[in-house]
């Protein structure tokens, strides 16, 4: 059975994210450009516990080093 949702439960919870919508892909390292996720951690992010997401998020600066030295100037500091 489904939890759905009523005015007592309140808005739902914010999901914090790296997103910055420069939604591009490099294929070369598939992370996105701006914000180095793969497209599996974008595509499941929601779903994703708290803890997960925490860890992901502190591996995301190391990412720039996978990409093309070409590539690295274009991801949003």
């Amino acid at each position: 059975m489904s939890h759905i949702r009523t005015p007592s439960d309140g808005p739902p919870k914010t999901i914090k994210t790296p997103c910055t919508k420069v939604c591009t892909v490099d294929g070369a390292s598939g992370l996105c450009l701006g914000c180095l996720r793969s497209l599996q951690e974008i595509a499941e992010w929601s779903r994703l516990d708290d803890a997960t997401r925490e860890a992901i998020l502190e591996e995301l600066p190391g990412r720039v080093s996978r990409l093309d030295p070409a590539l690295q100037g274009l991801v949003p500091r």
